[in-house]
């Protein structure tokens, strides 16, 4: 049974930095895509980052409001995949999960992702 395990999360002031890390275990996961997506209060979850599988080159894809702050990586080798997060903002509050693809191909529809991680807290002060 595959498990996804975050972890790196925490509070933060405004502007700082923090890098999230995904253990994946009981299978590989380099021919899937693996994205983060995040859920703050009363908001339903969305889309984050994305990246895709081996066979599809590794491209990644960013919702609007963290490209040029966030950046996504795996490590296939430590089955392990990484959210860098820097100039946090309030708006990015959130619990942020984990999920492994279905395909290789990144989605930013939930229902394209087989397993989820019980999902690391990250709160942003301003």
């Amino acid at each position: 049974q595959v498990q996804l395990v975050e972890s790196g999360g925490g509070l933060v002031q405004a502007g700082d930095s923090l890098r999230l890390s995904c253990v994946a275990s009981g299978r590989t996961f380099n021919n899937n895509a693996m994205a983060w997506f995040r859920q703050a209060p009363g908001k339903e979850r969305e889309f984050v980052v994305g990246i895709s599988g081996s066979g599809n080159g590794g491209r990644t894809s960013y919702v609007n409001s963290v490209k040029g702050r966030f950046t996504i990586s795996r490590d296939n080798a430590k089955n392990t995949v990484y959210l860098q997060m820097n100039n946090l903002k309030p708006e990015d509050t959130a619990v942020y999960y984990c999920a492994l693809g279905v395909t290789a191909s990144t989605s930013t529809d939930s229902n394209n992702y087989m397993q989820w991680g019980q999902g690391t807290q990250v709160t942003v002060s301003s």
